[in-house]
């Protein structure tokens, strides 16, 4: 409490002692002028000097040392009106500080103080207050108008009107229907609704968030101990400047002056105030930063590491089709299938039942149910024993059949994933999920690009059959299938020995990988509870893009903070010269170096404001020229494509597969090298070149489902050669007519593209 009303007290005495001086001084009372403002000095230098002992007991420097010492010179000097002023200028710094400070964690001090505190329990009809401590899962809760949802928990009421922009950042309010999970921090905009608790309050998705705040407010970035370290030179350096002025002139007024200006240093300033503004702003935009650690941390990142499941996709399997395999009715299956999914929490048996519910099939009560933690269920279901799940768990390792080998083949092509169920012994069907790729994925890779990010890794444990497809979509640089918990965190640390490493995950299942990058981020609100001491970054709206303002917020924070500081020095070291020739007295410094102080502030602040634009170059007309030559030697192997895609069913069977192998073997060699240099350097030159901030991604797009339907092709293409029946000509042909049509308005969209540039 005495610490709250410290810096007010220091200003408060500092400005009457100053005052009442000025007043003695003026009535010709200068032995009373001298005693109030040496009175005022020796308050705020015995100040300073408990908290630079403290420091040394803490084994902490301070360039505040400066600052106590040119009190005391100025005292011994008998300059009693220059220690008033200078007593005052550290005391209106503090002030300034404190307040620039409070303004810079207002909105971590805002997810703080709304934290719930009590919560409405309805129990046998009955409502009654209780602490939010006490609230246990499957407890009924009311959650009234303007009142903040204080657990996890899902929705009973038939819809719910919510703010979420505490979470998530955005400021629209969004409606839950019943049975949707609601998590706590999110306050409800609507009439009052119910909801069963699924969490206790410490468990809870704003608990984390909380907490991460409390550690984000209270952390001392290395690059503030770093600023303190600074004073290991910097006050040898004043101290020497004022001998040196002090021998030379013979004038000790010199050295006083010297220190004067040196106090106090703008390190003590700029680098915290730079960094609370950056961890501000970014919670601001639902991106919270545990501590200043990891600012610095993510600002130096070069590759970055992402999940699949959940981060570069949606994380929520959808039901695709249904594929029977013989005479049961497709709505059967499901039914079935939904029924035993029911005992089940994984998210493909609620996706099972979700499916079956949109769809009002009736669902029995599953007996006997056993399940292999990722391989599937088995139970009995109206008296019929059923299982789903992995094909090798359905039919316990026996031979894979024609009908199985398509479907696997299948999903393959399609990169979906999929349950095969048996019913009595006998294979029934496949339930096909999909897991669609973000909207804003591909974009977000690409933004990561263009800030100097050198190396995008998907690390997966889903097949690299399925993987690759999300790959290619996604554009990602390397893929890495197939890999257990601890493979991923084995990757991760390999990956760091080498450059700063960023890890993208769920936030509760890639834990372990989080822990091991230089810098962890957990995606959704709902994963900060689970990845608090995981994770570094918790992007609390689900959202990927949100990663790339977090390093533009990062690295401009360093930037601010590197300016404050080398500024600051800069500038005191100037003054410290112009006064140690005589130019600067005493008095004058002590206002010359509050100035420095209040500029300083000031651009750290800036750290709170938007980020810089990013600037237009013109494209050199040798890019042009190179492109559409390229274009040029690209017309026969076009023709080939174009040619094959009109006939290709038409041809004989050896023909048609030398043909395809041929072809996909030039696409390969030709068209997709050119594409990859257009997506890796022309589509960055030409994003310098026109207006918004990644204008290409529409044809990076383009280029990615290329890759894509390459890829496929050559997958068909070695099917078909392998065994013609396993691979549908149509099918194939239709992929080809498709790529055809897609190669063709591309080329055409890009020189169309040239064509404009070429003229402005």
């Amino acid at each position: 409490m005495f610490s709250k009303w410290l810096d007010p007290v220091l200003l408060l005495l500092t400005t009457l002692t100053l005052l009442a001086g000025g007043i003695a001084q003026v009535a010709q009372k200068s032995d009373w002028a001298s005693i109030c403002w040496a009175a005022g000095s020796l308050v705020m230098a015995l100040v300073l000097l408990v908290e630079i002992v403290r420091r040394l007991a803490r084994r902490e420097a301070g360039v505040d040392l400066i600052a106590l010492l040119s009190i005391a010179a100025a005292l011994f000097f008998q300059q009693t009106l220059v220690a008033a002023v200078i007593a005052l200028m550290l005391a209106s710094g503090r002030i300034l500080e404190f307040f620039t400070q409070q303004r810079a964690e207002r909105e971590l001090r805002a997810l703080v103080d709304r934290a719930p505190r009590v919560a409405w329990l309805q129990e046998n009809g009955n409502l009654r207050q209780i602490p939010v401590e006490q609230i246990q899962p499957h407890q009924t809760l009311l959650v009234r108008l303007g009142e903040v949802v204080p657990v996890d928990g899902r929705l009973l009421s038939p819809t719910a009107i919510l703010d979420e922009s505490a979470l998530t950042g955005e400021s629209l309010p969004v409606t839950r229907r019943e049975g949707e999970l609601v998590p706590s921090g999110v306050t409800n905009v609507g009439a009052p609704v119910l909801l069963t608790a699924t969490r206790t309050a410490a468990q809870s998705t704003y608990a984390g968030v909380v907490r991460l705040a409390e550690a984000a407010r209270q952390s001392r970035a290395p690059f503030v101990r770093l600023a303190d370290r600074y004073a290991l030179f910097f006050i040898p350096l004043t101290l020497l400047i004022a001998g040196i002025a002090w021998y030379m002139s013979g004038d000790s007024l010199r050295a006083l002056a010297v220190l004067v200006v040196a106090t106090p240093c703008p390190l003590i300033l700029a680098v915290p105030i730079s960094i609370m503004s950056g961890i501000s702003r970014a919670a601001r935009r639902g991106i919270l930063i545990k501590d200043g650690v990891t600012l610095e941390a993510l600002a130096e990142v070069k590759q970055v590491f992402l999940d699949k499941t959940g981060t570069l996709t949606s994380g929520h399997a959808r039901l695709q089709s249904i594929e029977t395999n013989g005479a049961l009715d497709p709505r059967r299956l499901l039914g079935l299938a939904a029924s035993l999914a029911q005992a089940s929490t994984h998210p493909i048996s609620q996706a099972i039942v979700e499916a079956a519910c949109q769809r009002g099939l009736p669902l029995s009560v599953p007996q006997a149910v056993e399940e292999s933690p990722g391989a599937g269920l088995c139970g009995l279901i109206d008296g019929l024993r059923v299982r789903f799940g992995t094909l090798s768990f359905v039919q316990n390792e026996s031979p894979v059949g024609d009908w199985a080998a398509t479907m696997l083949r299948r999903m393959d092509y399609l990169a979906c994933s999929g349950s095969f169920v048996e019913v009595e012994g006998a294979l029934a069907g496949l339930l096909i999920f999909s897991d669609k790729l973000r909207r804003e994925t591909p974009l977000t890779l690409r933004r990561l690009r263009n800030r100097g990010i050198e190396r995008i890794v998907m690390l997966t444990g889903d097949r690299v059959e399925t993987a690759e497809m999300i790959a290619l979509s996604a554009g990602i640089d390397e893929l890495r299938a197939g890999l257990s918990p601890g493979d991923k965190v084995r990757a991760v640390q390999d990956a760091c020995l080498h450059a700063s490493t960023l890890m993208v995950g769920d936030g509760i299942n890639d834990a372990p990988a989080l822990a091991a990058a230089n810098v962890g981020v957990a995606m959704g609100a709902s994963g900060a509870t689970a990845s608090a001491q995981a994770a570094g970054v918790v992007l609390l709206v689900d959202r990927l893009d949100r990663l790339v303002e977090a390093l533009d917020i990062a690295r401009q924070t360093r930037h601010i903070a590197r300016q404050g500081v080398l500024a600051g020095m800069g500038m005191s070291v100037l003054a410290m010269g112009v006064a140690a020739f005589g130019y600067l007295p005493p008095l004058v410094g002590a206002v010359v170096q509050e100035g420095i102080d209040v500029v300083i502030i000031f651009n750290a602040l800036r750290a709170l404001g938007p980020l810089p634009g990013l600037r237009q170059r013109k494209l050199a007309a040798e890019h042009i020229d190179h492109l559409q030559d390229e274009h040029d030697q690209l017309a026969s192997v076009l023709s080939d494509l174009h040619q094959l895609a009109s006939d290709f069913a038409q041809r004989p069977l050896e023909q048609a597969q030398s043909d395809l192998l041929a072809l996909v073997k030039n696409l390969q060699e030709s068209l997709v090298r050119h594409e990859r240099d257009d997506e890796n350097t022309l589509y960055p030159l030409l994003t310098q070149s026109l207006p918004g901030e990644d204008p290409m991604s529409a044809m990076s797009h383009v280029h990615r489902e290329i890759f894509r339907l390459i890829h496929l092709l050559a997958r068909m293409s070695t099917d078909f050669s392998a065994d013609p029946a396993t691979a549908s000509v149509d099918e194939i042909q239709h992929q080809l007519i498709r790529l055809d049509t897609l190669v063709r308005l591309h080329f055409d969209q890009e020189e169309e593209l040239f064509r404009y540039l070429d003229k402005r």
